[in-house]
């Protein structure tokens, strides 16, 4: 009995990581995403949240080794290198506003609004601002990361508190509220995986520490497959959608998000699935 609960338990932490992998770059809710693969998988509580820390940290690692040279260089130039210094104020600046409200209401968040039913709520209205956003007119004032100053730093960190709401996105906040404010599609979506890496990495120590006694050596066999599935997952995909902007704008997902949205609501409805965990 136990190599098949066993076997159960690898095959969730292999699903959970691809999820992770493949949404938490994407305009579409990563964590929307594993709340509901997590209920449907039957794989949630105190030992899941744990998991998530740990997949999310393969998805960060996989945009830290696509930069790696730009991060090398900033890290090198910091006190040499006006450019390389900027670049990092403009990361801490729009960091601090969903670090800020996070700790003051993330408990709060956490509590009412990590279940399936807010979360399809979210995602509909997080497409239907997609949808929005593409069809008005727009002029990209800012093209490239680099040109950006530390007030566009600070909308995008404003819009990233949208996401501190499951089913928003952080990506998807990062991005479409970087392209309101005037960035390029590319230098929105570049500046959103940047900042994905001190999130991520501020979020799960935090989580990590308060969470550590669930952390136990019988876990290392699940969580590794998670780590390098959502590793390997999110470094394709971060490829995958620099090549997709170039020729595509962010509709399709936007249908994604309100189809996937509906379904859910809809089988809750019908009494298909109980969301009420």
């Amino acid at each position: 009995m136990a190599p098949c609960m066993d076997l159960a338990l690898y095959l969730k932490a292999f699903v959970l990581g691809v999820v992770e992998g493949l949404t938490e770059f994407l305009p579409i809710s990563s964590t929307g995403h594993l709340i509901i693969a997590g209920q449907l998988l039957g794989y949630h509580g105190e030992k899941a949240k744990v998991f998530d820390i740990v997949i999310q940290s393969g998805a960060m690692l996989a945009v830290v080794w696509e930069y790696r040279a730009r991060f090398s260089r900033v890290l090198t130039g910091l006190f040499t290198d006006p450019a390389a210094r900027r670049f990092a104020a403009n990361l801490l600046v729009a960091f601090l506003p969903a670090a800020v409200l996070g700790l003051a209401f993330g408990g709060a968040i956490k509590q009412h609004l990590f279940h399936a039913v807010p979360v399809a709520a979210a995602f509909i209205a997080g497409g239907l601002i997609i949808l929005w956003l593409e069809r008005s007119p727009r002029r990209a004032a800012v093209e490239a990361v680099d040109d950006m100053t530390w007030k566009d730093a600070l909308k995008v960190g404003l819009a990233q508190s949208f996401a501190l709401i499951p089913g928003m996105s952080r990506s998807g906040a990062t991005i479409i509220g970087g392209m309101l404010f005037g960035l390029s599609r590319r230098a929105a979506t570049e500046f959103s995986f940047f900042l994905a890496v001190p999130t991520l990495v501020a979020a799960g120590a935090y989580d990590f520490y308060r969470h550590r006694a669930l952390f136990d050596a019988g876990d290392l066999g699940p969580f590794s497959i998670g780590f390098v599935v959502s590793f390997v997952s999110a470094f394709f995909c971060v490829r995958w959608l620099l090549r997709y902007i170039a020729t595509h704008d962010f509709t399709a997902f936007a249908w994604y998000r309100i189809v996937f949205g509906v379904i859910v609501l809809a089988t809750g409805y019908a009494g298909l699935v109980n969301w009420s965990a």
